[in-house]
């Protein structure tokens, strides 16, 4: 193995477990409102303290390193099932969720003529690989709609229905623009009925969200790590299920996703083993103390709050919200069926831009796009602070 440089001890010692007091483990923000956390996480305090260690040992790297690279990996590998099935030999280390897409894209079975299915308008890490796949192919992609009136689950039903070659579907559990939730027991079923495979992007919902991976029976999960897993940029995390942590191919080639044995050689003429499970997927060069000791920080956060108390806490903060709309007379703004943690107002087009100025006025942060302006708090948020967003956005209508 190459010398490891200097990291710090994980921080999940310094993890707090109190949501009452939850606002206190993020980085102060000063007078603005931040509403963001579905474009990225707020910064918690742990997460800063361990990634400026991380750096500030990284400029000594003759010094003994008190835990290598390596174990970090393994030990957030540990943190990451432990949010899935268990399983850390499921999980590979990768650097974006479209990495991770493109893995699953490069080893499902696809036919000239089958189909993939994914949302309009979904996000285009989960989009992109399957158009080029498909290109490869000769398939097709499929863009489910919704008619009016219908929820995002039931047009994927009636799609499944209707879609004569369905070999591979490709979805979120919560679409990342307006926050609507997606019943992936319902889906999956349907899905596993008719012998499709099934892809889902959980970056919008792993950490805010609870899964359910033996009902679900995914082939692949991705996620991101710096949106509700409360962790840096640069690092994803990638499900396999069995049979492709046994035979799965890799996107890319190189020494730390194989085994070299106790001499660590290449030889020319011997192919090195991979390393066991998901690991023959993981990506190189992410072996960074910095971010890994952030994701460590985050992923210890996470745990100590618990994924079912953290999608209550924040269920309540949206639920405020939805209340203060319906007391404004703006009920119609509101996004039906969003999930506990990401919502989007939809005010009148001509209304928009007079709404999301005075938003900015007020400090208030939020993503604009497609005529929504989406809303994702986090526990630095009060439920109080739900109202004032209402009554800005009311005065501004």
């Amino acid at each position: 193995m190459t010398p490891s440089r200097a990291t710090t001890a994980g921080p999940a010692a310094t993890a707090l477990a109190d949501l009452a007091a939850a606002a206190s483990a993020f980085m102060p923000s000063g007078d603005v409102l931040y509403l963001d956390c579905a474009a990225q996480s707020p910064r918690l305090r742990a997460a800063q303290a361990a990634g400026l260690a991380a750096l500030e040992s990284g400029g000594r790297p003759w010094q003994a390193p008190s835990e290598s690279p390596e174990t970090q990996l393994e030990s957030l590998r540990g943190a990451i099932a432990r949010l899935l099935d268990g399983d850390r030999d499921a999980i590979a280390a990768v650097p974006s969720a479209s990495y991770g897409l493109a893995t699953a894209a490069r080893n499902l079975p696809l036919d000239a003529g089958d189909a993939v299915l994914v949302l309009d308008g979904q996000f285009p890490s989960n989009l992109l690989p399957w158009q080029q796949r498909c290109a490869e192919r000769n398939a097709r992609v499929v863009g489910v709609r919704r008619g009016a009136g219908e929820d995002w689950t039931n047009a994927v039903l009636a799609a499944l229905e209707s879609e004569p070659s369905p070999r591979i579907v490709a979805l979120p559990q919560v679409r990342w623009d307006d926050g609507a939730l997606l019943d992936l027991d319902r889906i999956a079923s349907r899905v596993h009925a008719i012998g499709a495979a099934l892809v889902l992007d959980l970056s919008q919902s792993l950490g805010a969200l609870p899964t359910d991976l033996a009902r679900w029976r995914p082939d692949f999960v991705v996620a991101v790590g710096y949106k509700w897993l409360l962790g840096p940029l640069g690092l994803a995390w990638l499900w396999a299920a069995p049979r492709w942590r046994e035979r799965g191919i890799a996107i890319e080639q190189h020494w730390s996703a194989r085994d070299a044995g106790e001499g660590w050689r290449f030889p020319v003429d011997v192919v090195r083993p991979h390393r066991d499970g998901a690991r023959r997927f993981d990506a190189g060069g992410l072996d960074d103390p910095m971010r890994l000791a952030m994701a460590d920080a985050g992923l210890a956060q996470v745990h100590a709050w618990g994924v079912p108390a953290i999608a209550d806490a924040l269920g309540e903060r949206t639920r405020a919200l939805d209340a203060a709309l319906d007391a404004h007379g703006l009920s119609s703004w509101k996004t039906p069926g969003h999930a506990p943690h990401i919502t989007a107002l939809r005010p009148p087009a001509e209304r928009l831009d007079a709404v999301f100025a005075a938003f900015g006025r007020e400090r208030i942060v939020c993503t604009r796009r497609y005529g929504l302006l989406r809303i994702a708090p986090h526990l630095h948020v009060r439920a109080e602070d739900m109202a004032r967003v209402a009554a800005i956005a009311a005065a501004a209508a």
